[in-house]
């Protein structure tokens, strides 16, 4: 297992500093340690209060560490004052460690101080230059390069100057600037862009930490810097968008989301597998329409198709029973992928769906059941979305949900030329949705 060490800042509210670190790193397969520059009254609205640890117990801490463990790449996020960095580049360059990747916290996101105004040259003489990888976001880069930031140009220029430190790779994130998320690497001839959708929360609290120590930690698996920045970028990208709105100020990233992901693989395929089986136990084939049926079942934090778990070759009808082409897997279906993808951007817990066919005795049924019925209308589809193959079933979920309070039990259309009507039916999980399907099966009035 591979050694990573943070040197960093304690942070009480658990969303940032070592406590950022030690998450991400464990999250990735490394093995983290830690050696605390400070010690922070810190919760998601502020920083309160700071206890500075003395240098020489930041040298004890550090030899500790390296003289017997040692490791694989290190990183260094909160220092706090010239001693400290001081400190932490004579050790680093005693024990002849290689791969530093240097986030130059300055300012927290509340804008508490977290490097002293004279410990700013000291980082950018000392550290920087012993380092593989410095990552500063735009405010950062601009002290480092003292110019102002507003374009990639800008950047560019300041990616240079702060190379000219002495640092082999300078990644200057671009998140205050606007548009798309994009972060830039310069190694002193190329500037490689990481782009990634921007996405609108305030929760993001500790971001800064935990993408250093996910590149540290990738750098210190053996990818070159390339695969080790697009692996963490890849990492922090869903843990913001799936950030916990925890406290009353930026919350924290959820850097468990992509690995809950993983987790729960093999229980959504089980859980399809017996959905299946109990919609086999009645004679229900009359809910299949005459394009087939899916059942979908997505991953927590579900992100694209390849997340949504589904039957390939759908379900078909033989005669009264309900049986599958295939056993359920990933990415079988993009149909009933993009209704659950499009619910989950309204409530994340309902995470399946079915397709089943339509009729106007179903409909009566639902509503005599006393379930909340929502619909669209395939006439008022702007044709650009018509032209674009799939897009229909997104435009439509997003119609109805975007009016709505709460998720429906049911969506519903009534088709258009050449296109089938079709009644979608939601919920948490395979067994709520099959519980409905065979609700209905049971109604005298599927032939109306």
């Amino acid at each position: 297992m591979k050694r990573i060490l943070t040197i960093a800042g304690s942070d009480s509210g658990g969303g940032a500093g070592i406590q950022a670190d030690l998450k991400t790193i464990t999250l990735l397969g490394g093995f983290g340690m830690s050696v605390l520059t400070a010690l922070t009254a810190q919760n998601t609205i502020g920083v309160s209060a700071i206890h500075v640890v003395p240098p020489e117990f930041i040298g004890q801490q550090l030899d500790a560490v390296l003289s017997d463990i040692g490791a694989d790449a290190v990183k260094t996020g909160m220092l706090f004052n010239a001693d400290a960095i001081e400190v932490v580049a004579d050790r680093l360059s005693a024990y002849g460690i290689k791969k530093i990747v240097v986030d130059p916290v300055m300012v927290a996101k509340g804008g508490d101080v977290l490097l002293v105004q004279e410990a700013r040259e000291t980082l950018a003489a000392r550290l920087i230059p012993m380092a593989l990888v410095v990552t500063p976001n735009i405010p950062e880069a601009e002290v480092l390069s003292k110019r102002s930031i507003r374009t990639k140009d800008d950047i560019h220029e300041a990616a240079r100057i702060i190379h000219a430190m002495g640092v082999r790779y300078v990644l200057i994130k671009g998140g205050h600037l606007a548009g798309p998320a994009a972060d830039y690497l310069y190694d002193g001839a190329n500037l490689v862009e990481f782009s990634k959708p921007r996405i609108d929360t305030p929760h993001t609290h500790g971001t800064g930490c935990a993408y250093s120590a996910a590149i540290a930690t990738n750098l210190a698996m053996g990818p070159g810097i390339i695969e080790a920045v697009q692996k963490a970028k890849d990492f922090m990208h869903t843990a913001i968008r799936f950030a916990l709105p925890l406290g009353k100020g930026h919350g924290p990233t959820n850097l468990f989301a992509g690995h809950a992901r993983e987790l729960e693989k093999y229980r959504v395929l089980e859980a399809l597998k017996a959905g299946l089986a109990r919609l086999q136990t009645a004679p229900v084939g009359d809910l299949i329409p005459e394009v087939q049926s899916n059942l979908g079942y997505a991953l927590p934090f579900a992100e694209t198709h390849k997340d949504v778990a589904a039957f390939p070759g759908r379900l078909v009808r033989l005669e009264r029973s309900v049986v599958p082409v295939s056993s359920p897997a990933f990415g079988a279906s993009r149909h009933i992928a993009t209704i659950i993808l499009t619910t989950m951007r309204y409530d994340p817990e309902f995470r399946s769906a079915m397709n089943i066919r339509f009729s106007e005795g179903l409909i009566r049924q639902c509503k005599a059941l006393r379930w909340k019925v929502c619909s669209f209308d395939r006439g008022d589809e702007p044709e650009a979305i018509k032209q674009r193959e799939g897009s229909t079933l997104e435009w439509g979920t997003e119609r109805v949900l975007s009016k709505e309070i709460g998720i429906p039990d049911i969506i519903f259309d009534r088709g258009d030329v050449g296109k089938e009507p079709m009644i979608r039916v939601l919920g948490r999980n395979p067994e709520e949705v099959v519980g409905k399907v065979l609700n209905l099966g049971a109604s005298p009035q599927l032939v109306e």
